[in-house]
């Protein structure tokens, strides 16, 4: 599994380095143009700077939050984080493997689920054997899990 604290941390220090060494070069030399009441440039690069200030407050709490997840507390034998879980569309008869993560790491077309999305909520705490009703746009997609494998399956 990518490591989502890996991955903010990558995004943050970009984010870090274009907030203090790209974004002020390119204010001074906005500057340099004179009248900054109509400076398109000027304005946009501001702009950009209030962003990427926000966005590095959202990532450096998020980062936080990660740092105290406990991952001995992930179940051994039910869906949670990490687990990697096969399920049968019983209506297509149809097998689905998805990985559940974080919504950083989420990406639907490589089966990478968040733990908070629809599916990833419904299948959380299940077992093999368990029948499980999932309510997506459209309406109820009834799903058996027919294999698990936890985020210690994983590591080990």
């Amino acid at each position: 599994m990518e490591d989502p604290k890996k991955k903010l941390q990558e995004e943050i220090a970009a984010l870090d380095y274009e907030l203090h060494n790209e974004l002020p070069r390119e204010i001074r030399k906005a500057r340099a143009h004179g009248d900054l009441s109509e400076n398109a440039e000027y304005h946009a690069a501001k702009e950009r700077q209030g962003y990427v200030n926000a966005r590095l407050n959202q990532l450096r709490e998020r980062l936080a939050q990660f740092s105290m997840i406990d991952f001995s507390r992930i179940s051994r034998d039910k869906i949670g984080l990490g687990s990697e879980v096969v399920v049968l569309d019983l209506a297509k008869n149809e097998q689905l493997t998805f990985t559940l993560v974080t919504s950083e790491g989420s990406d639907a077309a490589k089966g990478k689920i968040s733990t908070g999305s629809p599916i990833g909520r419904a299948l959380l705490g299940k077992e093999v054997g368990d029948v499980v009703n999932i309510l997506i746009p459209g309406g109820t997609r009834e799903m058996e899990v027919i294999k698990l494998t936890t985020i210690h399956d994983l590591e080990g």
